[in-house]
Parts: C-alpha cells; sequence; structure tokens
C-alpha cells in the first residue's frame, strides 16, 4: 500500500516509527559522573573516529592494573545511562533510569580499567551522517576509533583488552570486527548485551501501533531520512565475524522483539564457540536489560575474570 492510500494517522504513525530507528530524537546527556559512584581516578578524554567523527568518553582508572574493558552504549544513551525518570522526551521512550555508570564501578573496583565513550550523535561525542543513527552501520567506525586510540596510546596499548558493547554497539562492533579483523586479533573476549535486530524490534513496535502491515513503507520513510531499512540493520549479517569468546544477554520476553528467536538466531550465528547465552526473566521491559548486571553483577565479573 503507498502512502497516498493511509489514513493521515497510520502515515504519521509509520513516519514517527521510521524517524524513531534512524534518527536519534534527542540525546541523553552524560548525566551521571564518575564520583557518583566513588570513582576519582579518571580522565576525561577524546578522539577520532575511524572517519573523523569527534568521540568523547572516560578512562576510569584502577590503579596497578594490565586490563581494559572498552564500553560503549546503545541508541539512545550515552556512556553513562539513560535518564526515562526525568521525564519528557526521554520517558516518551521509557520513564526508567538506566546506570551505566554503576557497572563501570563494579569494573573498577573488581581491578579493570574501563574505557567507556559515546557513539556518534550521542551523549558528547560529535554530529555526523546527518544526525542518522544505523544501529551499527556507521558506528562500526567509533568502534575502530576507539581502537586506534587503545593502540597509540602508551599505557592504554600495554593492557590485556575486553568489550562490553552494548545494543547498537555490540551491532557495531560485530560489523568492525567484520570490516577490520586484524584491529581486534589480540582483543581476549566479549560480553554484549541485547544486541539488537531492528528488523524484529520495528516490526514489534509496529504491532503495537496497529501498522505491521506497513513495514516496507516503514523502510522506504527511512531511507530517505537517510538511514537503512530495518533488515539492513540487523547483527546476524556480520555475527560470523565475531570469533573472540563471547557471552550475550537477552530479555527473554522482551515486548519490543520477538525473544527468545531473534536472540537466539544472533547467538547461534557468532562465529565462536566459545559462546554463552543468558536470559533475562521476570520482565517484558527491555531496558531491564541494561541495568541486569548493575544489579548483579557477578556473571560480567566472572566471565571477564576467565578471559582476563
Amino acid at each position: 500500500m503507498s502512502a497516498h492510500e493511509l489514513s493521515d494517522e497510520k502515515l504519521a504513525t509509520v513516519k514517527y516509527l521510521a524517524e524513531f530507528a534512524v534518527r536519534p530524537m534527542f540525546r541523553t546527556p552524560v548525566f551521571i559522573q564518575p564520583e557518583d559512584h566513588g570513582i576519582t581516578d579518571y580522565e576525561a578524554i577524546y578522539f577520532p573516529s575511524d572517519d573523523g567523527v569527534p568521540l568523547e568518553g572516560w578512562w576510569l582508572k584502577a590503579a596497578g592494573s594490565r586490563k581494559l574493558i572498552i564500553a560503549n552504549h546503545p541508541m539512545p544513551m550515552s556512556r553513562a545511562g539513560f535518564c526515562g525518570h526525568w521525564g519528557q522526551p526521554w520517558s516518551n521512550v521509557d520513564d526508567i533510569q538506566i546506570d551505566f555508570v554503576k557497572i563501570w564501578a563494579h569494573l573498577v573496583k573488581a581491578g579493570y580499567h574501563v574505557l567507556a565513550y559515546d557513539l556518534r550523535n550521542h551523549g558528547s561525542s560529535g554530529a555526523a551522517n546527518g544526525g542518522v543513527c544505523g544501529i551499527g552501520r556507521y558506528e562500526w567506525r567509533d568502534c575502530v576509533g576507539v581502537m586506534n586510540y587503545v593502540k597509540a596510546h602508551p599505557e592504554l596499548n600495554q593492557m590485556d583488552v575486553g568489550l562490553y558493547s552494548q545494543c547498537t554497539g555490540a551491532n557495531a562492533q560485530f560489523e568492525a570486527f567484520h570490516r577490520r579483523p586484524e584491529l581486534f586479533t589480540e582483543v581476549k573476549c566479549m560480553l554484549a548485551p541485547l544486541a539488537v535486530s531492528m528488523e524484529a524490534l520495528m516490526t514489534s513496535f509496529a504491532k503495537l501501533q496497529g501498522v505491521e502491515e506497513h513495514m516496507a513503507l516503514m523502510d522506504h520513510e527511512q531511507v530517505k531520512l537517510g538511514g537503512f531499512t530495518n533488515a539492513q540493520m540487523n547483527p546476524q549479517a556480520f555475527a560470523a565475524a565475531v570469533h573472540m569468546p563471547t557471552f550475550m544477554i537477552q530479555v527473554k520476553d522482551d515486548l519490543w522483539t520477538d525473544n527468545p528467536r531473534d536472540g537466539q538466531r544472533t547467538f547461534d550465528l557468532l562465529g565462536t564457540t566459545e559462546r554463552s547465552l543468558y536470559w533475562v526473566e521476570g520482565t517484558t521491559r527491555r531496558f531491564d536489560g541494561y541495568n541486569f548486571f548493575g544489579e548483579q553483577p557477578q556473571m560480567m565479573l566472572e566471565w571477564f575474570e576467565r578471559y582476563l
């Protein structure tokens, strides 16, 4: 069905969902600071993405350690998390507070340096690609940029490296492995919470809004905005490039996807046999999955201890 055959209300819904899929409607500020969780030894850092976009982050330090976790985040969050509890516009997505700094603090206290950075068009990092988020299709360049920064740094380049790559950041990391595998050969392991299939997520949103029969039109609107179709933003296309030990978690009854099918499919396509998948149960809220390791860090710490 073409756009002119839709009711004004349904067309507006399709266009809203298309914009939600490819263009962050707001930035989440860096609203939690390291000091809020007792981290006082850290540096604010900045470095270019592979295509020159200026990225900003923190180097949170663990005295005497030679172990480093590089951490990124989902769309539309920042390295600090998500402030849905502040109200609109963030609460239009979810009214929950997500605290990533709490997770970084668990890691620092366990003896890991953490380099947490904002992806392009998020947090304090630079704008690029017309403000479009590719759910990894542009952001893989940021994963390359941070690895180049680490390799060129006189202290960080001496450390064993693990990755904490979330949602959009996990998709981006998968594609970075595919495009620049030589950069990541020495990475010891990855933890990948909630890698996201946009085809599954946006189809679920469309069903909730009663426009699921108009997915082709939604794709068209996304491309008009300068983005990608939903199928082009699926992590499965690059999952085979993941060759280091990888621990995925997913919300089993995630209302926004068709889990467990989609998460299991991504997991099964990983190119590593050293892999683990944990299903977060007892909630249908996807955003609860992002707080999981802040509240229950033990499995995260055990995973990194095993490989780092």
